[in-house]
Parts: C-alpha cells; sequence; structure tokens
C-alpha cells in the first residue's frame, strides 16, 4: 500500500465507520422500541446517532484532549518540541499542528484532529524529559506522519463513537432488566429480547474491534513515513525502545483513547497469542525490526 492509497483508504473508512456507527445505533434503538412498545426510543436513537456523528467529526479532538487532561504546551517551557516539529512539519510540507502536553512521567505521545489545518500533537513531559533530540524527531515525525496520512480523523472519530456505543448499550441493557415490555403472550417475544440483550452487549466489543482494526498497520506505516521523514530510522527505534523499557501504565489510561498513543498507554505487556489478538499496538520488537531491516543491508 503506497502513502496516497493509505491517505484515501484512511477517508473511506472514516465514512464507513460514521455510517456503520448509524446502522448500529438505529439499529439497536429500533430494536429497544419495539420491546418497550414506544417509537420515542427510535427517534431518540436516530436524533442522537446524527448528532454524535456531526459532534465527532467536528469536535472529537476537543474531547480527546479533555480526556486525556492534556494542556497547551508554552514554547519557553518547551521549546525543543517547538523547534522540532516546526523544522519538520515544513519538511513534511503540512502547516504546524498545535503543540500540547500531559503531565505524566511515563514516555508516550499522539496525534489528534480532523485534518492537516486543525492538527494536534500531543506529548507527555516523560517523553519530553528522557528523549533526546533525535529520538524525539523520530517521535514527532511519527505522528506528522500520522497527519499527513490522514489517520487522525479516522483515530479520533472511533473514540467518540466508541465510546457513545458504551454508554448507549449499557442504558439499553439496564432498560432491559426491568419491566415495561410486551406481554409474554407476544408472540417472538422471548426470542426478541434475547436478540436485544446480545446485540446490546456486543455494540461495545464491536466498538473495540474497531479501534483493533485501525491501528495496527496504520502504526508501522507512521513508523516507516517518519524514518522516511527524519532520514534516520534509529532515532524512532530508540524512542520506541525507551518507551517500551519503560513499562510503567499512564497515570490516567483509557481504552477509548489507548489506539491514538505511539505506545500503549497500559505498559508493556507479554506478548502471548491472547494479549497480542485484543493489544490495540504492534509488538514493538517488530516495529523496531521493521525500521531497522534497511539499515543492516
Amino acid at each position: 500500500m503506497t502513502l496516497y492509497s493509505s491517505q484515501t483508504a484512511n477517508v473511506h473508512r472514516t465514512w464507513l465507520l460514521m455510517a456503520g456507527f448509524l446502522v448500529l445505533v438505529i439499529a439497536t434503538g429500533y430494536g429497544v422500541s419495539w420491546y418497550y412498545n414506544s417509537p420515542i426510543i427510535l427517534y431518540v436513537a436516530v436524533f442522537f446517532a446524527v448528532l454524535t456523528n456531526f459532534w465527532s467529526y467536528w469536535y472529537s479532538d476537543r474531547a480527546v484532549l479533555y480526556m486525556t487532561q492534556a494542556h497547551p504546551a508554552l514554547r519557553e517551557q518547551y521549546f525543543d518540541f517547538y523547534t522540532v516539529t516546526e523544522n519538520l512539519a515544513i519538511t513534511a510540507g503540512i502547516p504546524k499542528p498545535k503543540l500540547y502536553v500531559i503531565d505524566d512521567p511515563a514516555p508516550n505521545a499522539f496525534a489528534t484532529g480532523r485534518d492537516r489545518e486543525h492538527a494536534v500533537i500531543c506529548a507527555t513531559t516523560g517523553l519530553l524529559s528522557m528523549m533526546t533530540r533525535s529520538e524525539l524527531e523520530g517521535v514527532v515525525a511519527h505522528e506528522l506522519s500520522h497527519i499527513k496520512n490522514r489517520d487522525i480523523l479516522l483515530m479520533t472519530t472511533a473514540v467518540v463513537l466508541a465510546g457513545f456505543l458504551a454508554i448507549i448499550a449499557d442504558i439499553f441493557l439496564r432498560m432491559s432488566f426491568f419491566g415495561g415490555g410486551k406481554s409474554d403472550n407476544d408472540g417472538g417475544n422471548q426470542f426478541t429480547v434475547i436478540i436485544a440483550i446480545v446485540g446490546i452487549i456486543l455494540a461495545p466489543i464491536a466498538a473495540q474491534l474497531i479501534q483493533l482494526a485501525i491501528s495496527r498497520k496504520r502504526e508501522f506505516l507512521a513508523d516507516a513515513s517518519g524514518a522516511l521523514l527524519t532520514r534516520y530510522p534509529e532515532g524512532l527505534a530508540s524512542a520506541l525502545q525507551k518507551i517500551n523499557a519503560y513499562g510503567k501504565p499512564m497515570k490516567k489510561t483509557s481504552h477509548a483513547t489507548a489506539h491514538l498513543f505511539i505506545g500503549d498507554p497500559f505498559g508493556a505487556k507479554s506478548t502471548n497469542f491472547i494479549e497480542r489478538i485484543f493489544s490495540t499496538h504492534p509488538p514493538v520488537k517488530e516495529r523496531i525490526d521493521a525500521l531497522l531491516s534497511g539499515t543492516k543491508k
């Protein structure tokens, strides 16, 4: 896959994600409204599905920054962060993104926003204090690649939509345990209730699978794109080694935003088969090997 085809594919995936979310919420709302014999539930589900899609496109980056407790980075305090980002943004041919910082000793970073003109790069204080300049360049180049490859809209939208799915699934599941539904004499009622409850339970699982699907390949592509940007893959490889070696989780972590970060915010994990399936990030060793493979030829 080329960089240009990846950019186009990410735009298409974003619209498919939003359309799939709309269908899933409306279908769930229809099932619950039928069970409670209340059309208003369906109307409310449609309204909130449309509203959430609109809000996730325009304001999901604000939600991410709020959830991670990030604050604007001052140029005087984080001068290297600013100069590295300015230089690499010029090289990449994109506007310099806004810079934010999270007060956390765990080294990590992410990019968010809906497009190149409204992008943000956020780094933890731990990463900014721990990395050498070449390592910081590797991390920033990786995040700029997410912006240039148009990953950020898909990644950021998934945060809001997945979180909303989990909320409505919880609400509907709680409703299903209370009375008010159709009579047990209605044909097929028991079967419909079972299907509705199963669908409600599977909604947040589907959201998690969406995040897993968009996370892994894009990390390898951003690593490769970042290495091309700096012409020094060893810098990013060394940064990934430090992030992985730290091992401890961030102070404030969330499954909703975990896929955004360059490293797993829950800390280093074992590489057994089950954990690899449900991890939002590919193994660090595989990423480092891919980065350094070209330098060993």
